[in-house]
């Protein structure tokens, strides 16, 4: 499939080293607002994957490698050569193809709350038909907000959750169903032993959508990598717990 032109938002340092930051299923890039701090340290570049936010919504089904040869082009019309790449969850999945098939473009690689392989297919297939029938607020409706972020942090955050909410609900069906199929055939285990780009996995230990076993499979399968189990946190664990996630980010760069 043709690459889309993504929309996308820079902040913070405006030369040197950039950090692209691509986020999960159902969100956009405003997901990465508790990252802004880290503008301080290095050019952010937040983007909405396809079929998301204010990106093109081309037919699904789509695949991971779609994903993937969109952020490629958006690094191309940045003429950014290299880059780091963080992303959480399916934006992790497509940090992964990245790492694997474009690996002289990846500079440093986080990975958040994520998966190389997330079966049982039939799972993602049928989200994707349920909201191609009922739309990105019949999914709210049911249980992914409520695995977002643990309990007491909903409760005290009700505001915050609310938009969360409104941003799953304001996601183009049909974007959302064709990443619900890039899921549903994403495999790349088999590449992970040629990822060079040093790498940092974070998990949540309450991740319900994610369970922390997913990213310690990464972690042993990538040469050097280290991985963070945040308890508490959910599958948002760059909001649930982002000033640690943040400090995580910057000492991996810095380092």
């Amino acid at each position: 499939m043709t690459a889309v032109e993504l929309h996308h938002r820079i902040d913070g340092l405006g030369e040197g080293r950039a950090l692209l930051l691509g986020g999960s299923l159902g969100t956009t890039l405003e997901m990465w607002e508790p990252q802004l701090p880290l503008g301080r340290f290095t050019r952010l570049i937040r983007f909405d994957h396809r079929g998301h936010g204010r990106s093109p919504v081309p037919p699904g089904p789509y695949s991971i490698a779609d994903l993937g040869g969109d952020v490629i082009a958006l690094m191309d019309r940045l003429g950014l050569e290299r880059a780091s790449y963080c992303g959480l969850s399916i934006g992790g999945m497509v940090g992964q193809w990245l790492a694997i098939n474009a690996p002289e473009r990846i500079e440093k690689l986080i990975l958040i709350c994520t998966a190389a392989f997330l079966p049982p297919r039939s799972n993602w297939v049928e989200r994707a038909e349920l909201v191609r029938t009922a739309g990105s607020a019949g999914v709210v409706a049911g249980t992914v907000i409520g695995r977002w972020f643990t309990p007491p942090f909903a409760q005290t955050h009700r505001e915050l959750v609310a938009r969360y909410r409104a941003m799953i609900a304001a996601t183009p069906a049909e974007g959302y169903a064709g990443c619900c199929e890039a899921i549903a055939d994403l495999d790349v285990r088999a590449g992970l032993g040629g990822v060079t780009a040093p790498t940092l996995v974070i998990a949540g230990a309450e991740d319900p959508s994610i369970p922390p076993e997913h990213g310690e499979a990464i972690a042993q399968a990538v040469a050097g990598a280290r991985i963070e189990v945040l308890d508490p946190a959910a599958h948002l664990a760059s909001v649930e717990r982002a000033a640690d996630v943040n400090r995580l980010i910057v000492n991996h760069l810095e380092g």
